[in-house]
Parts: structure tokens; C-alpha cells; sequence
């Protein structure tokens, strides 16, 4: 952690932005990753309630997310699901950290891991993988748990963050676990990885303004992306669903499956489709660990009102 440290105190003087921050941040943020998995779920509980009136826009967005998606609850089991989702996004952040700064030795024995098989059989192919996800609040942690159940790093899809020292301590922290980090909008870094016969976490379940189709999600039409059969065809990658959860008691679940029967199909929309409905298949499991906070139905069909005024 010295080391980092001093790496990133070096890389402020050469970009002459001075992010004062970075270097304690880490420090604190290894401390974090250390905690025992019932300290850290606790952490996350006092914090969502230390954070409730700051979050209030969140908390809006996934209240009205939760009242589109699950009209059959009544409001109080919806005021109980909103509470639990806005406890799991929280502590998803405390698990972020996890992911990033924890030593192996920290997370051994974390979690049950099913379907490798099915990524074997791909390599062993010559082909890159694509595992197709959702926006779970641990899902980097659980793409390092994954790759660490391989013995080998894989490489994750990330948004880069509009802050320059924000991102310089984001990004020199997934670099820590991950073979390497690929931006939203870097098709062509995709590709490379994929032709490599790379392993690159992905999710494509967010608000796309851009080559979408409305499929429903929940009965909602979603603008979803279209483009992922084409992206793994010119990748020559095998898509891989991969799902996970945290248990009850802090045990985490994940699963690779084998592609979907005929997916895809030659049809984008229908493969965007079958998507959502795998993915709500998902989430209809632990609904409260999916991340409601964002504006999953942003844009609309021509005609529609925004549903987040």
C-alpha cells in the first residue's frame, strides 16, 4: 500500500493536477477491505441510515422505479423494499471496496462459485468471453471473486468518472484486481480483449439512448442496447450469462450459465428481450440487490412523459 502510495503522489506531479485525497483514501480503503464480512454488512447498515436524507433523489428514483416494476406490492412492502435496496446500494459501495483493496487471503472461502465449466469450455476454444451481467451493487466484487475461482484477473466495463482525481483513485484501484479496465464507450479496446481470448465482465441492462430497442423490463418498455451479439461476433467471443447474489448471512452466490438456447437470434430486439427477461428472472430472486437508484427507464418511447419528474 506504501508503494501505491507513492505511485500515485508521482503520477499527481506528472499530470499537474493535485489530488491531495488519493493517498489517504487508499490507505482508509485497505483498512475497510479488511473488516470481517459481519463488520462490514453492520457498517453498511449505519450508514444508510446516516446517509437516508442525503440520498433523497436516490431514493426517489428507485421508489419510482419500485412502483412502476412491482405494482402487485402494496405501499408498505414497497416502503420495506425501498429500504432494503437503498441498505443493499450503500453497502454495495463498503463492498466495492472489498473487491478492490482486499488482499486474497481476506476473501477466501467467501463464496460458491458455479458454472466455470462453462468459461473452460470457451478458452479452450480459442475465444474470448463475454459475461453478460446486471448492475448489482457487488458486482465488481464479484467479478474478482470470479476471477480469483478462475486463478486468472479478468476484466470488467466501467464508466469513467467526470472527476480527474475521482477517476485517478477509482482506476488505479481496479487496476489493483483486474487484468484491465475498459471504458463505457471503448469498442475497440473490447474487441482487442475479446480477439485476445479475454475474459470481460459486461453489463448492457442501463438506460442506452443509442442503438436500443424498448423491451419490456418488468412490463416496462426499456431502452436497451442491441449491439452485444454483434460486439461478441466481431470479438469471437462466447456470451456467458453471470449472475450473483449475497446470502443472508454474507455468503456470496455465483453463477456462469451456458449461452442461452438460440440466443441469438439474428433479431436485435429479440435478443434484447430475452435479455431483460433473464436478467428480471434474476432479480425477482433478491429484488432489493438490484440497482433500482438509477434511471433504468431514462428514455422513452416517442409520446411517453419522463416517469422521474
Amino acid at each position: 500500500m506504501r508503494a501505491a502510495c507513492w505511485r500515485a503522489m508521482a503520477s499527481e506531479r506528472a499530470s499537474g493536477v493535485r489530488c491531495w485525497f488519493v493517498a489517504p483514501a487508499n490507505l482508509l480503503a485497505s483498512g475497510i477491505a479488511r473488516l470481517p464480512q459481519s463488520w462490514l454488512l453492520a457498517m453498511g447498515k449505519v450508514a444508510t441510515s446516516l446517509l437516508w436524507p442525503l440520498l433523497a433523489k436516490r431514493r426517489r428514483h428507485a421508489a419510482t422505479n419500485l412502483a412502476l416494476c412491482f405494482p402487485e406490492l402494496d405501499e408498505p412492502a414497497r416502503a420495506r423494499l425501498l429500504r432494503d435496496t437503498v441498505r443493499a446500494t450503500v453497502t454495495g459501495t463498503l463492498e466495492l471496496v472489498r473487491g478492490w483493496y482486499a488482499p486474497a487471503r481476506a476473501l477466501r472461502g467467501c463464496a460458491d462459485v458455479q458454472g466455470l465449466e462453462h468459461v473452460h469450455a470457451a478458452r479452450s476454444q480459442g475465444r474470448g468471453v463475454l459475461l453478460f451481467g446486471g448492475h448489482i451493487p457487488h458486482s465488481e466484487l464479484c467479478a474478482r471473486l470470479l476471477g480469483d475461482a478462475l486463478g486468472e484477473r479478468i476484466n470488467i466495463v466501467a464508466r469513467r468518472n467526470n472527476h480527474p482525481c475521482i477517476e485517478r483513485l477509482m482506476d488505479g484501484a481496479r487496476r489493483r484486481v483486474f487484468a484491465d479496465v475498459i471504458g463505457k464507450k471503448d469498442v475497440r479496446g473490447l474487441l482487442r480483449t475479446l480477439s485476445r481470448g479475454g475474459i470481460v465482465a459486461y453489463s448492457a441492462d442501463q438506460d442506452f439512448n443509442y442503438q436500443n430497442a424498448f423491451v419490456p423490463f418488468f412490463g416496462v418498455p426499456a431502452a436497451t442496447l442491441t449491439a452485444t451479439p454483434d460486439l461478441a461476433r466481431r470479438g469471437n467471443a462466447v456470451v456467458l450469462p453471470f449472475w450473483f447474489h449475497r446470502d443472508a448471512d454474507g455468503r456470496y452466490q455465483l453463477r456462469v450459465e451456458p449461452t442461452w438456447e438460440g440466443w441469438p437470434s439474428g433479431d436485435p430486439a429479440q435478443d434484447a428481450a430475452r435479455y431483460m427477461a433473464e436478467l428480471e428472472a434474476v432479480v425477482r430472486q433478491h429484488p432489493e440487490q438490484y440497482l433500482w437508484v438509477h434511471r433504468r427507464f431514462k428514455t422513452r418511447p416517442p409520446g411517453e412523459p419522463d416517469l422521474y419528474r
